[in-house]
């Protein structure tokens, strides 16, 4: 039954009359489409500029030889990859393993930071909120150098923990600001009705607040993810003797660029739009229903 009447004011929807005001809307829309502009160029300049290293990649990944010419299509570098480059997929790990660490790091303390800055009066309340964006602003080997003798100071030896700690810094101002986006939209007063209810401070944050704002958890964790993937210069310094992604084709490029990098990198592209498409249908159901 509930199928059906959808079908019926989605049928009738479609065949409502639009108005005057939409349609001159939409006409003025196609002819700007239809026109030339400086914007429309600029815009295609923008995304040439951004996607045909992409494609560059993609192609020369298939390459039979590893000079900069394309001299034939060949599985040679996928080979190389997943059955003779061990040291490569460990780096991967490593970068993995950091990069889920620090974003839950960055995503629980930057989703509590959210919802008590945003909604609780206290003494440092504008400090804290301001002190909390300088990661962003800093560059990134003033960062790494400040952490760097932090941890010293306090005797930690550099690895895998200490790379995760500087990512979880370097990241949580991200998480913070795009939990807080979504937290500035929330509605207080449903709050009100769970405590009216008889709901209490856990149970409304576990079962009310985190559902609400869900969206823009998991934007500041895949935000988190990504910065940390892709940092270089805080994880040269804070590393000790751990390769991560970044470190390893650093190392390498040192040497000489592999096509072996290529088909990695296509790897990556290919899970990335998989799981961006997945999250995007996903975070949209997420929000329809709450």
């Amino acid at each position: 039954m509930e199928f059906l009447s959808s079908l019926i004011v989605e049928k009738l929807r479609k065949n409502h009359p639009k108005s005057e005001n939409f349609r001159h809307a939409k006409r003025n829309w196609k002819k700007r489409a239809q026109t030339f502009s400086f914007s429309n160029f600029t815009l295609c300049l923008t995304f040439l500029f951004l996607y045909i290293p992409l494609f560059v990649i993609i192609v020369f990944s298939f390459n039979k030889s590893e000079g900069a010419n394309f001299t034939g299509f060949s599985f040679r570098w996928y080979e190389e990859l997943f059955l003779n480059s061990g040291d490569l997929w460990m780096s991967l790990l490593y970068s993995a393993i950091v990069a889920l660490s620090s974003a839950m790091i960055a995503t629980i303390f930057g989703t509590l930071a959210a919802i008590g800055i945003s909604w609780y009066r206290f003494f440092g309340r504008n400090y804290i909120q301001s002190v909390s964006f300088l990661p962003m602003v800093l560059p990134e080997v003033i960062m790494g150098v400040s952490l760097l003798i932090f941890l010293s100071g306090i005797n930690m030896n550099l690895g895998l923990g200490t790379i995760i700690i500087a990512h979880a810094t370097f990241c949580l101002p991200f998480a913070y600001l795009m939990v807080s986006s979504r937290v500035d939209e929330f509605d207080y007063s449903i709050i009100e009705a769970s405590h009216d209810l008889g709901a209490n401070e856990t149970q409304t944050l576990f079962k009310v607040i985190i559902p609400a704002i869900m969206p823009g958890i998991m934007s500041g964790f895949m935000m988190s993810v990504t910065l940390s993937i892709e940092d270089f210069v805080i994880t040269s310094l804070v590393n000790g003797n751990v390769e991560t992604l970044p470190i390893f084709v650093y190392n390498m490029i040192r040497h000489g660029v592999s096509p072996v990098i290529n088909a990695l990198s296509f790897v990556l592209i290919m899970i990335i739009c998989f799981i961006a498409i997945l999250l995007r249908k996903g975070l949209k159901s997420f929000a329809a229903a709450h």
